[in-house]
């Protein structure tokens, strides 16, 4: 398994990040071939301190089915697609899920 994690910092305009990101860009992201999971939270600045507003979790298979995503045509329209909500712009990171 392999993990993709987007942290959003705090946007200029929480309310278009929310509308936008919930009815436009989440419909989008779940379009990418190979995502098996996805899960986000927009409730993760509860702390005035946190650097973050939103997160995006994405399970995929393994790195090279995330790369595959990340390449096609939809995941390329995903990666457009986050200046139009994201003015704080975003984290990604992704790694390999290690079982216990």
């Amino acid at each position: 398994m392999h993990k993709l994690v987007v942290l959003y910092p705090t946007p200029d305009d929480p309310d278009h990040f929310r509308e936008y990101y919930e009815n436009t860009h989440l419909p989008l992201a779940a379009t990418l071939p190979g995502l098996l999971d996805w899960r986000h939270s927009l409730s993760i600045n509860a702390d005035p301190q946190s650097p973050y507003f939103a997160v995006f979790e994405g399970d995929f298979a393994d790195a090279a089915a995330l790369g595959a995503a990340m390449s096609s045509p939809e995941g390329q329209a995903v990666q457009a697609d986050v200046p139009n909500y994201a003015s704080g712009g975003a984290v990604v990171i992704d790694y390999p899920i290690v079982p216990h």
